[in-house]
């Protein structure tokens, strides 16, 4: 017999709100959290993006507050625009079912309206760095937050937020609620979380065999980087592709790509940090509706994209590590949908792609690559003094989506740094 919401707890009213949006029945990841959410448990989970953790925090949080709570009596830490965006989103359907306001505060666009708009939330999903800015400005206090979650607190500690974590979390009262969500509970995060929870319930969801079964990966090795974009031109030709997310590893080289396939007649549009928030949010929107079915992003830019009906992801620039391919990947495949993973691959960087590949249990698709052997370089070769994944620094590497700074290119020479991007 299958769980419903209302057997683990929750309301009448937000769970006929959860239906309304023909969502019946828990998935798994909020089947283990809900429950000791409204008990008022600590909790620290760990779980993937796409396996409905918004859900998993949200539901229980807005049956814990009331409308006649001092405000803001929640705060929803996320590390990206596009994840706190889409937070707000899923949580506002349920939250107007119990008479709560929920409002979102980010970089990259005005400051007055929010600063109008902040102290009035119930809930406020918020980046760290434009909620410090509210604090400075006395525009909002946290002495009345009760619920504090932490969304993908491994990407934050990734992108340099830790210092400002560490002071929002200061202000929030300590006799408080606080919900952990990383994809690891290992290491920093794993640190992180000890020091911000009491007595925790640790829940771990990692649906690892179906998310592999949904999801055909494909290793595609490149005779030299120029050739990639005949093989990216290829796939994108294929009969059952869909909407399609394309990973690179920096700013410039997503609106170089765009460049190169328009001069191929084939339509994308690029996400990375220099884009403002407008544009950022029009190109996301073009993307869901359809209009363009290719989207090139930068790994911090596509953090908290979650687009139903991505049938590829394509890695133009190999992952920096195996939780980046991860992440990308992730990105179909979603709720046991099948899915395209494509991968391609440099000469010199098969010896690092075939330990990843190992560690993520997809040793067997990779020695299957198209193209092994055609090369005469040496894999396990860095020429040009290139680090290994792929001769580049981490992709989009700190706070700011501004990875790619002192990167070489296929000359050996060194790239000039780029700007840094606003503040998230």
């Amino acid at each position: 017999m299958s769980i419903s919401f209302a057997d683990l707890g929750v309301s009448k009213a937000v769970a006929a709100a959860l239906a309304k949006r023909g969502i019946e029945t828990p998935f798994p990841v909020q089947r283990l959290v809900i429950e000791d959410v409204l008990a008022g448990r600590d909790v620290l989970v760990q779980s993937p993006t796409g396996s409905g953790k918004t859900l998993a925090f949200g539901v229980p949080l807005v049956d814990r507050i009331a409308a006649a709570s001092r405000r803001p009596a929640a705060l929803v830490l996320a590390p990206t625009r596009e994840l706190a965006r889409q937070i707000v989103d899923e949580l506002d359907s349920v939250a107007h079912a119990r008479a709560l306001k929920v409002e979102v505060v980010y970089g990259g666009v005005g400051i007055e309206p929010q600063i109008r708009k902040a102290p009035r939330a119930h809930v406020l999903v918020a980046t760290p760095g434009r909620l410090e800015d509210l604090i400075q400005r006395r525009a909002l206090t946290l002495e009345h937050v009760g619920i504090l979650v932490l969304d993908e607190a491994d990407r934050m500690l990734d992108m340099g937020f830790k210092p400002a974590v560490d002071r929002i979390v200061a202000l929030v009262p300590k006799r408080r609620q606080t919900l952990f969500f990383s994809a690891t509970l290992e290491g920093a995060a794993g640190a992180l979380a000890a020091t911000y929870t009491r007595d925790p319930r640790r829940h771990v969801h990692a649906p690892k065999r179906e998310r592999r079964a949904a999801i055909a990966h494909r290793f595609v090795e490149a005779p030299s980087q120029g050739a990639k974009l005949d093989l990216l031109v290829g796939e994108l030709g294929a009969r059952d592709r869909g909407r399609t997310l394309v990973f690179v590893r920096t700013k410039r080289g997503a609106d170089r790509l765009v460049k190169k396939l328009r001069a191929r007649d084939v339509e994308a549009v690029a996400m990375h940090g220099d884009k403002s928030q407008s544009q950022r949010q029009r190109a996301l929107a073009r993307f869901e509706r359809g209009e363009v079915t290719v989207l090139i992003a930068t790994d911090v830019a596509a953090r908290g994209i979650d687009v139903a009906g991505v049938t590829h992801v394509i890695n133009f620039d190999a992952p920096a590590d195996g939780d980046a391919y991860t992440h990308r990947v992730g990105r179909t495949g979603r709720a046991g949908a099948a899915g395209n993973g494509i991968s391609f691959v440099l000469g010199d960087q098969v010896h690092e792609m075939r330990r990843m590949t190992r560690g993520l249990g997809l040793a067997a698709e990779f020695d299957r690559r198209e193209g092994a052997g055609r090369h005469t370089s040496s894999p396990d070769r860095h020429p040009g003094g290139e680090r290994k994944h792929g001769g580049g620094r981490r992709p989009d590497s700190g706070a700011r989506d501004g990875g790619g700074g002192g990167q070489r290119n296929g000359t050996g020479k060194r790239r000039r740094r780029p700007r840094p991007s606003p503040r998230s």
